[in-house]
């Protein structure tokens, strides 16, 4: 058993996952703070300053000044806000994600695409020529 662990952990593609989820979780935090920190600013900007967050639904009716005064309390709460708050953050996450994704295939197909710079090299007659010639041939 401790040699198919061995082989396991030796397998490169374990090694793969090990390195893309170190990155992974360094991207998270590049890309929390890219939502947090920069676009949902302009969100606030253009709704308002609009913080679904603090909209919350008590189940026994009782009355609090926040969110967070209601959980303390130990109020039974339904806090739609803060789900909705989630969902968006969401939204905005994959959507910044997948442009992140976007523009690296573009750089990566760019890194792949031979040089246009070079000439192309003939080393004989085309095919066209070699038809004419074989036409003009059979004429005479």
């Amino acid at each position: 058993m401790i040699q198919e662990f061995k082989d396991f952990i030796a397998k490169g593609n374990v090694m793969d996952m090990a390195v893309g989820i170190i990155i992974g979780a360094a991207f998270t935090a590049i890309v929390s703070s890219l939502v947090g920190d920069l676009i949902n600013p302009i969100i606030a900007l253009f709704t308002g300053g609009i913080d679904f967050s603090g909209w919350y639904y008590t189940f026994d009716g009782s009355q609090h000044a926040s969110l967070e005064a209601a959980k303390e309390a130990g109020a039974p709460v339904f806090a739609i806000g803060s789900f909705l708050m989630a969902v968006i953050n969401f939204f905005i996450i994959a959507f910044v994600v997948f442009m992140l994704v976007k523009m690296v295939n573009r750089v990566k197909a760019a890194a792949e695409r031979p040089d246009d710079a070079a000439p192309e090299v003939h080393t004989g007659p085309s095919e066209l020529d070699v038809l004419l010639e074989i036409r003009d041939a059979l004429k005479k």
